[in-house]
C-alpha cells in the first residue's frame, strides 16, 4: 500500500461526487480524499496500484491529475 498525492482540477463537492464512482470502482484504492482548502486541490490516494491508474480514472471522469 502506498500513498500518492495529485494536483487536480477538482474544485467543489459536486466534482467530488462526480469522481467518486470512478475512484471507487478500483479494487486497488482503499481510501482517498480531496483537500478543497488547498489551492491545488490535492487528491490523496491510498492504493496498491500506481499513479497511472489514478490519472486514468480521473481522466475518465473528466478531470486532470498531476502527481506531486
Amino acid at each position: 500500500m502506498q500513498t500518492l498525492k495529485f494536483k487536480t482540477t477538482i474544485k467543489c463537492n459536486g466534482c467530488i461526487n462526480a469522481v467518486t464512482p470512478f475512484l471507487e470502482k478500483s479494487n486497488n484504492i482503499s481510501n482517498w480524499s480531496v483537500d478543497l482548502e488547498n489551492p491545488e486541490r490535492v487528491l490523496t490516494v491510498e492504493t496498491d496500484g500506481d499513479s497511472n491508474e489514478v490519472k486514468n480514472l480521473l481522466d475518465e471522469a473528466g478531470y486532470n491529475a498531476e502527481e506531486i
